[in-house]
């Protein structure tokens, strides 16, 4: 999704009354920047590659800490956003859930911050599935199949004209995803090669018609 975007998410969040109350102070997009740079500075490598830090704690001054705390779900919310986006562009994974917290620390003066970063195993911890469109937008797979075709009913609804109107389907099925060819007119690629059935791991590119979508598991 990039930073740019991500930057633009946040000048809407606090664009109105909160705008005011950051004129010349610390700015949401200065954290943003700042975990993105502490996920690269504390990877590590495990036996799926690349390991990101899931926890992270941001100590704030009193002062900047009263002013995040007039929308701070939804900017942890974005927060989140934002490390996933860095994980998927990265080729991070991570060992549990994403975790941000807000703490304030009367010792630090206005306009500054710390992060302090974890990387929390949880045995519970459920990957992310998410098929990755050519724009780079993102749709999670959940436990209902996602259809994907021209149809405005599809879950993923795509204008390619070499698409059928219900293409191919994707199911998430234990650690991995299954995509079925739902009997398309032009068929449906994996990695290069025509399938009816494949079960696809992470990073697995299919196109269907002249479309290429992308499969990501972190």
């Amino acid at each position: 999704m990039g930073l740019e975007q991500f930057e633009r998410r946040l000048e809407r969040l606090v664009e109105g009354t909160f705008a005011k109350a950051f004129k010349g102070q610390l700015q949401p997009v200065e954290v943003g920047r700042r975990l993105k740079r502490e996920m690269d500075l504390n990877r590590t490598i495990g036996s799926r590659g690349l390991i990101s830090p899931n926890y992270f704690l941001v100590d704030l001054s009193p002062v900047d800490f009263d002013r995040f705390q007039q929308f701070e779900e939804a900017f942890k919310k974005e927060l989140v956003a934002e490390i996933r986006d860095n994980a998927l562009k990265e080729g991070y994974h991570f060992v549990g859930p994403i975790q941000v917290e807000l703490q304030e620390d009367e010792s630090l003066k206005p306009g500054i911050f710390l992060v302090t970063t974890e990387t929390r195993q949880s045995g519970e911890f459920n990957q992310s599935f998410v098929v990755v469109l050519p724009d780079g937008k993102q749709v999670p797979i959940e436990d209902k199949p996602l259809c994907i075709g021209r149809l405005p009913t599809c879950d993923i609804v795509l204008t390619d004209p070499n698409i059928s109107r219900q293409h191919a389907q994707l199911t998430r099925e234990g650690d991995g995803v299954i995509l079925t060819d739902l009997r398309s007119t032009n068929g449906t690629i994996v990695n290069g090669v025509m399938i009816s059935e494949k079960r696809l791991s992470s990073g697995d590119e299919f196109t269907i018609g002249t479309t290429t979508l992308r499969l990501e598991i972190f």
